[in-house]
């Protein structure tokens, strides 16, 4: 049977909620917090401090901290680009795109461990993984580098990283370390699968150079869910050579190429209140533009796929467009307005996952014939049932959600 542990992909410590969600999550058991630095740009470290302060050093020490380092994004980016000798060996730095860089090296480490530990306010973490390290692998394919070129990078660089991680289980601020990737649930034939039998091997030589008796190479962090299962070989294979894994992503799931969230959400009662009522105030020459795209949001509300791409539409599209026609408004005025919209577009948003939801259930039933549950019930269940899977790491950003998840 697999144990939960709390996943902070999108904890802020901005958001008092969540901070009360981590106090009761530990509270009623929890023994595990997966946490990363690029996490809200720090802000989910941050939110873990202001949880722990809450507790005594005793009950502290039953919660183990993982967190993670990689990405060079936000104030970390921001930081580089003004001065890349920032980070040594620059010329690994792996440039995916104008908002996301990646690095996996040794200094680059040891300082984003130092930023993690101060931001957690801790001395050591339990343990400390390498996030995502095939951004290489799809920065060689764009570059046309031959695959076994970049598989023999790849493992040049992920040795050079152990060896920087035994450097600090030796010095004793971290217990254990491993990987975190997207790229072990693919299928061994994609060009971007991350092969892991060699694993082990680079760890021992890399506690070897270091003078450790034994390597710290402990955990597998990927994504497994009922509906990608290609990742479940990787775990056998970590679990018969003593690893523990850690199944991510266990509600949002990847199937043809389209993403689902696995959840049953309720249809909003209020919605049609609130919509009514704010295109009433948009009915005139000034507001027109707003009123146009009420009319566009409601007749399109059942077309996303997923509620992750209305979440991406809102920023890039709605939240321009509402600031743009509210650019006609005076300030006492734009200020009742964005009342009405925030109230109008928390309800939207439930109608959004409502309607996916519905689609969802429909488009993959053949997962969940078997199963009388909600989908999430149904999709957790599926993790626990797997002797390969220790822990599931579930965003809990809500207290009700900490209870709906530990009583299962």
């Amino acid at each position: 049977m697999s144990n939960f542990a709390f996943g902070t992909y999108r904890i802020s410590d901005l958001n008092p909620q969540h901070v009360i969600s981590l106090r009761e999550a530990i509270k009623s058991g929890i023994t595990m917090i997966d946490t990363s630095s690029n996490y809200m740009d720090g802000g989910a470290e941050r939110a873990i401090a202001l949880a722990f302060r809450e507790f005594d050093e005793d009950k502290k020490n039953e919660i183990e901290i993982l967190s993670k380092f990689g990405y060079i994004q936000g104030a970390n980016l921001l930081d580089y680009k003004e001065d890349s000798s920032t980070i040594e060996n620059a010329e690994e730095v792996v440039k995916y795109s104008e908002d996301c860089y990646h690095s996996i090296s040794k200094s680059f480490m040891h300082e984003q461990l130092t930023q993690s530990l101060k931001r957690l306010e801790l001395e050591k973490l339990g343990c400390y993984l390498i996030h995502n390290p095939e951004y290489y692998i799809l920065d060689a394919i764009k570059k046309g580098i031959p695959k076994d070129e970049r598989l023999d990078e790849m493992y040049r660089r992920l040795e050079n990283a152990f060896v920087g991680l035994e450097e600090e289980v030796k010095c004793g601020r971290i217990g254990s370390y491993g990987i975190s990737s997207n790229s072990f649930s693919l299928p061994e034939p994609s060009d971007e699968f991350l092969p892991y039998e060699d694993l082990l091997t680079l760890a021992q030589n890399a506690s070897d150079a270091v003078g450790n008796k034994i390597h710290g190479f402990t955990t597998v962090e990927l994504p497994i869910n009922i509906l990608e299962r290609d990742g479940l070989k990787c775990a056998s294979w970590a679990k018969k050579r003593g690893l523990r894994v850690l199944a991510n992503r266990p509600l949002n799931a990847k199937y043809k190429n389209k993403m689902y969230r696995l959840a049953d959400y309720e249809e909003s009662k209020e919605y049609y209140n609130h919509f009514n009522e704010l295109m009433d105030v948009c009915d005139n020459e000034t507001l027109r533009p707003l009123y146009n795209l009420l009319e566009q949001l409601d007749a399109n509300k059942h077309r996303f796929v997923w509620v992750g791409n209305y979440d991406i539409f809102l920023f890039t599209q709605i939240v321009p467009h509402i600031k743009k026609t509210l650019e006609a408004v005076d300030e006492k005025n734009t200020e009742a307005m964005l009342n009405f919209i925030d109230l109008y577009l928390a309800e939207y948003r439930k109608m959004v996952a409502y309607e996916c939801s519905r689609k969802t259930k429909v488009e993959l039933r053949e997962f969940f014939n078997d199963c009388s549950l909600s989908m999430q019930e149904c999709a957790i269940r599926f993790l626990m049932q797997s002797q390969n899977v220790d822990y599931i790491l579930v965003g809990m950003r809500k207290p009700s959600y900490v209870h709906q998840i530990l009583s299962l």
